[in-house]
């Protein structure tokens, strides 16, 4: 077991008293942390610490942000034991999770670093003789960050790199599920010197959480949200918000379609959804929930992809190399279990998988899903994928609009022109030809549309998320008012 405090300054104080809540090992059920259970108190403590350490921050220049970045990115490498033990303990990763968590936390927090130079205004026409105009980017104050649990190190790293590398400040919501894993985040950049306040971590009891959230975005020295997690929460923190006059971004859920058409390279198909489908238990945003494949080569597809799926078995990811750990919970197996009961029992057929063992559950492939089957539409965020037989690419494209949802999809053809149009007409921020659903480079701009949320995460796009845009003039001699 691992104990974790707040990083806040004074925060505990603040509090007048201490309270703590376990995270449990999804695998074991034994306690893999316990943590300090932040009040609304201290949640305003973290604020003001931000807002204080606000001036200082955003005076430094770029060069002298970018160095501390890179060293809270090296800090961050160096630690990697400690994140891959918290992840293992607080979330089930596996191996193969928590490389890529490491890596793409890496590549987020570099990318940022190299980004405090490339935040540019430019010259702008005026109407008015002798005035120079300019639009200027300056960064907004305090951002407040809320990450989820199911990319914990990649998804924080995300949510603080980016606002500070436009010279903000930073409140860390971390996730009651990883507490641990978040305040590693914070620990390492406070090790490498960003400075004081300039990053807060706060933890919460899961039934605090909803509080903690709205005095955090009521906060008068708060400015700007990012937050990725659930649609369901996504809309309480929008609503939250619009009452604030603050503006957000949001990556929220999603039900991603992978597109097979009568010309796809059957083999290419295969490992993209399965990769897309199952990796980290099916459990991303991104993640393959659909595959939308043309009747023509929808049996040879079905066949390669089972023999694929059969392959990746659950098992305990401190023993081994298994391809897929355990689910977050008996809960979310008992939820997964009852869509694929609901489709078995409306028409589906079951092609492999579709059992549990505890927490552990193996991948899941079901054939003829319909729209009356609740894993047509209901995001399973599990290790389960429905197939979806269509008649030619453009019932592909109505089927992979036919959700509510629309952050990722992805379309198999060999004729890439057709294939691009198909893409153009897949109502989703991310789109891959020929590619994962799952796939994701720092720089990109990251984001949904739909109920998958709006904004985006990702190199010059976050810069504008995290900024405010001024439009500043500079007079020259006198000037004649018509009054």
């Amino acid at each position: 077991m691992f104990d974790v405090d707040l990083l806040v300054p004074d925060a505990a104080r603040v509090a007048g008293s201490i309270r703590t809540f376990e995270r449990l090992n999804p695998l074991t059920g034994a306690v893999a942390t316990r943590a300090v259970a932040a009040t609304v108190e201290d949640a305003e403590a973290a604020a003001a610490s931000a807002a204080q350490a606000f001036p200082a921050w955003s005076a430094l220049g770029p060069s002298e942000r970018r160095a501390r970045l890179s060293a809270a990115a090296d800090e961050i490498e160096a630690r990697e034991a400690d994140f891959g033990e918290a992840m293992t303990d607080e979330i089930g990763a596996t191996a193969a999770w928590r490389r890529f968590n490491m890596d793409m936390a890496l590549a987020m927090l570099r990318e940022a670093a190299a980004m405090t130079t490339a935040i540019r205004g430019e010259m702008i026409p005026s109407a008015v003789p002798g005035t120079t105009a300019m639009a200027l980017r300056q960064p907004v104050g305090v951002v407040l960050s809320a990450a989820p649990w199911n990319a914990p190190l990649a998804l924080g790293v995300r949510a603080i790199a980016m606002p500070l590398a436009c010279g903000n400040t930073v409140v860390f919501k971390g996730s009651e599920v990883c507490p641990r894993t978040h305040w590693l985040i914070g620990d390492a950049f406070r090790a490498a010197g960003i400075g004081e306040g300039v990053v807060n971590v706060i933890s919460n009891a899961p039934a605090d959480a909803s509080r903690i959230l709205e005095a955090l975005i009521a906060h008068p020295t708060v400015r700007r949200v990012n937050f990725t997690g659930s649609t369901r929460v996504g809309r309480m923190v929008a609503e939250i918000a619009a009452r604030h006059l603050k503006p957000v971004l949001l990556e929220l859920g999603g039900k991603a379609p992978l597109l097979v058409l009568d010309d796809a390279d059957l083999d290419d198909a295969v490992e993209a959804a399965a990769f897309g489908a199952f990796m980290n238990q099916g459990q991303i945003c991104m993640s393959t929930e659909r595959l939308v494949v043309d009747e023509r080569v929808a049996d040879a597809f079905v066949a390669k992809l089972a023999a694929k799926t059969s392959t990746l078995v659950a098992g305990d990811p401190r023993k081994g190399a298994a391809p897929l750990g355990p689910v977050i919970s008996r809960e979310a197996v008992a939820r997964v279990l009852g869509l694929v009961r609901d489709a078995v029992s409306r028409g589906a057929h079951l092609v492999c998988g579709g059992n549990a063992r505890g927490s552990l559950m193996d991948a899941t492939l079901l054939d003829h899903v319909t729209p009356a089957m609740r894993l047509y539409r209901e995001e399973s965020f599990g290790p389960v994928a429905a197939i979806i037989r269509v008649d030619g690419a453009d019932e592909a494209v109505r089927v992979a609009n036919d959700t509510e949802y629309g952050l990722a999809a992805a379309v198999f053809g060999r004729d890439l022109t057709r294939a691009f149009d198909v893409a153009r007409r897949i109502e989703s921020g991310i789109c891959h030809i020929n590619g994962a659903t799952v796939h994701d480079e720092a720089h990109a701009p990251l984001g949904g549309m739909k109920a998958s949320g709006y904004g985006r995460f990702g190199g010059a796009a976050a810069v504008q998320e995290f900024t405010e845009l001024r439009w500043i003039t500079v007079g020259a001699g006198k000037r004649s008012y018509p009054m």
